[in-house]
């Protein structure tokens, strides 16, 4: 399992974007089931139609509706994660939908997060492992 960021979902949607093909190369050669948190789904979905308009946002949908990545509401137990993490790397400004990543992995045992947001997620340490292992790698 791979939980996936929104940075990813976006760029494979957008040809336009300087990160397009590392997200669609690498999602094509994916195997592994690819998780999308709700906070996630929501962010990217409004990314989508904000930016490339609706069509994008409902392609998107479309792939979460046929299942090809697996959508994961929060638990009670994973918002009360997502705040403290919220509160704990301010520094950062986390915010929601990376700390809703976090919380899913720890939850799920997931060990492998697909972002471009080095930033965060190498900062950040989850409970139930040392560090993510961060996916894809963009070429320099």
């Amino acid at each position: 399992m791979i939980l996936v960021d929104t940075g990813v979902l976006y760029a494979a949607a957008d040809d336009g974007d300087v990160l397009h093909a590392a997200a669609t190369d690498w999602l094509a050669g994916v195997s592994d089931e690819l998780i999308v948190p709700t906070p996630i789904a929501v962010e990217t979905a409004w990314l989508l139609d904000d930016r490339l308009g609706p069509e994008h946002e409902a392609n998107f949908l479309r792939s979460l509706n046929r299942k090809e990545m697996t959508r994961v509401d929060l638990t009670d137990d994973d918002w009360q994660r997502v705040e403290d993490l919220v509160v704990q790397y301010s520094d950062l400004q986390l915010g929601t939908a990376d700390a809703s990543i976090v919380a899913a992995a720890e939850r799920l045992g997931v060990e492998v997060v697909a972002t471009f947001n080095d930033r965060d997620f190498r900062v950040v340490r989850p409970r139930h492992i040392d560090a993510f292992t961060l996916v894809p790698r963009p070429l320099s």
